[in-house]
């Protein structure tokens, strides 16, 4: 048995492990594509205002809800208000609101308050100058918590609307 093969493997293993270490091949740090920039580093990251990862992370991508409620605290029209002004000045991105509800209740009641919740959501940013068209809704209910568990921790986590932005679709 010769072992003619195994310098090569060597070597194509260790590129493959460095290249990992670095962030992949592409320079890829976040698994997205994004490179530095999913560190904040140039454009695209946390560090640029016209960046989804900053509308995620500096602006915040999600409001919480009291129980049984769709209405907007002033914390969350505080975050929404954020909101507004970032789809604003970023025109070429649109929303998906999510609804969604905690474990407790039926499903199609869940269904029902994950809906008024995305639309209070809708309603204010549309208040704030952000046109209709470029919103949409759309509620989970209780079918996608962040939180498994039963515990009122876990349970407001699950009561929340979240706005997913996606960019190349603005009016």
């Amino acid at each position: 048995m010769t072992f003619s093969f195994l310098k090569p493997t060597l070597v194509v293993a260790t590129l493959a492990l460095a290249a990992c270490s670095q962030g992949g091949l592409n320079g890829d740090v976040d698994g997205a594509g994004a490179g530095a920039a999913a560190n904040g580093i140039g454009t695209g990251g946390v560090n640029d205002p016209t960046s989804p990862a900053y509308f995620n992370s500096v602006v915040g991508d999600r409001i919480l809800f009291a129980v049984d409620q769709s209405s907007l605290s002033s914390e969350a029209q505080g975050v929404l208000a954020g909101q507004a002004q970032w789809l604003l000045s970023n025109p070429e991105f649109t929303a998906l609101i999510e609804g969604h509800a905690d474990e407790q209740g039926t499903r199609e009641y869940n269904l029902a308050l994950g809906a008024r919740r995305a639309s209070a959501v809708r309603e204010y940013l549309v208040s704030q100058g952000v046109p209709d068209s470029r919103l949409r809704t759309i509620s989970y209910g209780k079918e996608r918590p962040l939180q498994i568990c039963s515990t009122e921790a876990c349970y407001s986590q699950n009561r929340r609307a979240v706005t997913v932005i996606s960019a190349g679709l603005g009016a």
